[in-house]
C-alpha cells in the first residue's frame, strides 16, 4: 500500500537522525527507509529529493532557522524543520504541502512550533533568498570553511565558488557502449559527448534492457583518463588493484579484446562477488580475480610480472563530492593527511610489480594536489627509475564531468 506523504517527510527525519549518528552514508539510508516504509517509486524520489536536498544544504538550512526561530531546538525538531525549509526554499515544491505534510511528521508537542516556523517562512521567502545572498560563500553554498579556503589557494575565488555549486547541482547520469557486446547504434537513449568516444549523457529513464545484457555500463566519462593512458594492448599482462566494482577493469578489457591477460584485485572480499558479476555481464569474464591489500607486500610471484598496472587508489572522493552528498560533512583535513600515507604505500608495494619498462597509471577522483600532484612529485624524487610521462586532471567546474587525475609513469629498462 502506498505511503502517505506525511510518512516519505517522516522517513527523511529519520534517515538524517541515523545518519546524524555517523553509521550510514546517505544512499543507503535512502534504500532502507524506503523499503521498510514501502515507499512508492515516486515517494522514493520524493524522499531522496529531501534527503539530499538536507544535505547539499544543511548549513544555509540552519542560517534560514536560526532567523525564523530564536532559542535552543533538539536535534529531531531541527531535522524536521530542515526537511520543511528544504521542501519550501530549495526545491520550491507547494507550500500547503510542504508545510501541512511535514508537520503531521513531528510528534504532537511540537507540531505548533513547526507549523509556526515553516508558516513563517512562506511569507518571508523573498527577504531569506535575500540573506542568503550576503553570506559568505562557504555559508550561502554550505561548505565547509577549510574546504572552500583549500580550494580557493588551489584554484581561485571564482572557481572555489564554482566548483561549491556544482557540488550542490543533481548530478547527471552517463553511459558508455559497451565495445566487447553486440550495442544498437541508433536509438540510444542520449547524447554523445564530445572528446570521449562511446560516451554518452543519459537522457530520460535508465535503459534497462541495454543495462542488463551488458551492452552499456553506466560510467562518468572522467574515468576514461586513467585507461587511456595506460593504454592497455592485446597480450600484455595487465593489473588492475584495486578494481571493484569493475568500471576501469571493464574498460582494460575492452582496450585488451577481452579479459584474457587482465588480473583484478581488492582489498575487500566482499566487493568480489559483484566485481565477478560485473565482469560477466559486460562480456568480460575470465579475468584472473583475487584478494589483496595493496597496504601490504604484493606475493612473491607477482613480482617484475605485469606490463602495465593501474591503481585506482583509495582518496579523498572530493572531484565526486556531488555524488556523494554527505562527503563534504564527514572529511576533516587530517583524512586527506592519513590517505597520502596510503597511497604512497600502496605504490611503493606496486612498483616492484612492474617488468622493466612497464609502466603504472596512478588514479584518483579527488582534486587535492596533495594525493596528486604532490603525490607523484614526492614518489619521483624518492625513485630516480621511475619517469613522469603524462598526467591528466578533470575538473569539475572547467569539464563538466567528475573530478579525476590519473598519471602514467614508467619505469626504466635496465641499461645494458
Amino acid at each position: 500500500m502506498p505511503a502517505k506523504n506525511h510518512h516519505v517527510r517522516q522517513a527523511a527525519v529519520s534517515a538524517l537522525r541515523a545518519w546524524s549518528k555517523g553509521h550510514d552514508y546517505a544512499e543507503t539510508l535512502i534504500e532502507r527507509h524506503a523499503q521498510r516504509r514501502q515507499l512508492s517509486h515516486a515517494d522514493r524520489g520524493l524522499l531522496q529529493a529531501i534527503l539530499f536536498g538536507v544535505l547539499r544544504h544543511r548549513r544555509l538550512l540552519d542560517e534560514w532557522i536560526g532567523s525564523l526561530r530564536k532559542g535552543k531546538l533538539d536535534p529531531e525538531t531541527r531535522d524536521i524543520l530542515r526537511v520543511g525549509l528544504c521542501q519550501i526554499l530549495i526545491l520550491n515544491l507547494p507550500d500547503h504541502a510542504a508545510v501541512n505534510e511535514t508537520v503531521e511528521s513531528g510528534k504532537a508537542a511540537v507540531r505548533s512550533l513547526i507549523n509556526a516556523v515553516l508558516r513563517r517562512a512562506t511569507t518571508s521567502k523573498k527577504r531569506l533568498y535575500d540573506d542568503a545572498a550576503e553570506m559568505p560563500p562557504p555559508v550561502a553554498l554550505s561548505h565547509p570553511d577549510w574546504l572552500f579556503k583549500a580550494w580557493k589557494s588551489a584554484f581561485g575565488k571564482n572557481e572555489a565558488i564554482a566548483l561549491m555549486e556544482w557540488n550542490n547541482t543533481p548530478s547527471e547520469t552517463f553511459f558508455r557502449i559497451n565495445p566487447l557486446a553486440p550495442t544498437p547504434t541508433e536509438n540510444l537513449p542520449g547524447t554523445p559527448i564530445e572528446d570521449a568516444l562511446g560516451f554518452f549523457k543519459l537522457e530520460g529513464p535508465l535503459p534497462n534492457t541495454l543495462l542488463a545484457s551488458g551492452s552499456v555500463y553506466i560510467q562518468d566519462p572522467a574515468t576514461r583518463h586513467a585507461v587511456e593512458l595506460l593504454a592497455p594492448k592485446p597480450g600484455e599482462l595487465i593489473l588492475d588493484a584495486c578494481a571493484a566494482p569493475g568500471g576501469k577493469a571493464f574498460l582494460i578489457a575492452a582496450a585488451l579484446g577481452g579479459s584474457g591477460g587482465l588480473v583484478c584485485t581488492d582489498s575487500n572480499e566482499k566487493r568480489l562477488p559483484r566485481l565477478r558479476e560485473n565482469l560477466q555481464r559486460l562480456h568480460a569474464g575470465t579475468a584472473e580475480i583475487s584478494v589483496h591489500d595493496w597496504n601490504q607486500p604484493a606475493p612473491a610471484a607477482w613480482h617484475g610480472t605485469f606490463d602495465g598496472i593501474l591503481l585506482d587508489v583509495p582518496c579523498s572522493n572530493t572531484g565526486v563530492m556531488r555524488r556523494r552528498v554527505d562527503l563534504r560533512w564527514r572529511l576533516q583535513p587530517a583524512d586527506i593527511t592519513a590517505l597520502v600515507a596510503t597511497q604512497r604505500q600502496i605504490l611503493e608495494n606496486a612498483i616492484v610489480c612492474l617488468k622493466p619498462g612497464g609502466r603504472i597509471v596512478y588514479s584518483t577522483c579527488s582534486i587535492e594536489a596533495a594525493e596528486n600532484q604532490k603525490q607523484i612529485e614526492n614518489l619521483l624524487a624518492d625513485h630516480p627509475e621511475l619517469r613522469l610521462v603524462e598526467s591528466r586532471s578533470a575538473l569539475p567546474f572547467r569539464d563538466h564531468t567528475d573530478g579525476a587525475f590519473a598519471a602514467r609513469i614508467e619505469l626504466a629498462q635496465p641499461q645494458v
